[in-house]
């Protein structure tokens, strides 16, 4: 019964092995052979040796800013350049505003609103104040208080007190005077940026003294100045023209106290 057994096994285990091995099926390789000398082989290493020397090593890619290769095909430069404007900007990158517009800062809105104040007769555009910043008036502020205190007179604190209680005054009066409303920085934009007739007229004290009969017309001249001006602003801006000479009233008398600063 044994070789029987075996005998039966042997003939079930050839007969799989037969069936296994028809129904394999080796498709032959697109590659060459590696020992033909085509690919990897003699011809391969007569390349190499060809192109750089032995007892030499291959030169290292260059590497880009910003860790592209250059050398790398399909890899793309970093076109951003390492420069000291980069500061003042969003280094080029997509999408992010300038670092200068975050702050509030318009160099442009500034050059505008300071040209249309000293030019009172222009008239005023009602959208110049739909961009409320605060950098030209905190500008025109401390140029007034240094050029205060380079004519010997320290007067900071006075300045910071006057234009806090004055801005806020005014903007009291203003929304009980217009149906529109205005906001306390809108208020204090335009009478920041409609101060920079004092400005000038600071710089001079500078170089002159102004306790005396011009210093007292030049202080008058300075005071209408604004005083138009910042007028001009709030009617153009709050929709107050038959007001006008009304709002003119607090006004110049907030100016009149920067003025006697630069005088007296």
């Amino acid at each position: 019964m044994s070789v029987l057994f075996d005998n039966n096994n042997n003939g079930y285990y050839d007969q799989q092995q037969n069936q296994n091995s028809d129904n394999l099926q080796f498709y032959q390789s697109q590659y060459p052979d590696p020992s033909s000398g085509v690919y990897g082989g003699s011809q391969h290493t007569q390349q190499r040796s060809t192109s750089f020397p032995s007892n030499t090593m291959s030169p290292a890619p260059e590497i880009g800013y910003g860790g592209y290769n250059s050398a790398v095909p399909g890899t793309q430069m970093n076109p951003q350049q390492i420069s000291w404007l980069a500061a003042f900007g969003a280094g080029g990158l997509e999408g992010e505003p300038p670092l200068l517009e975050e702050l509030g800062i318009n160099f442009n809105h500034i050059k505008t609103k300071s040209f249309t104040v000293l030019n009172p007769l222009r008239p005023v555009d009602r959208n110049i104040m739909d961009d409320t910043d605060l950098a030209g008036p905190l500008l025109f502020c401390l140029a007034f208080g240094t050029f205060l205190l380079l004519s010997g007179k320290q007067h900071f604190g006075y300045v910071y007190g006057v234009a806090v209680v004055g801005c806020s005054a005014l903007f009291i009066i203003l929304n009980l005077m217009s149906p529109q409303g205005v906001d306390i920085p809108k208020t204090a934009s335009v009478l920041g940026y409609c101060m920079l007739p004092l400005v000038m007229l600071s710089s001079l004290s500078t170089l002159f003294v102004l306790n005396g009969g011009l210093g007292y017309l030049l202080s008058v001249l300075a005071i209408v100045w604004c005083t138009y001006s910042s007028s001009g602003f709030f009617t153009a801006v709050l929709g107050m023209n038959d007001q006008r000479f009304l709002v003119a009233y607090p006004v110049g008398l907030f100016y009149g106290c920067f003025a006697l600063m630069t005088v007296f």
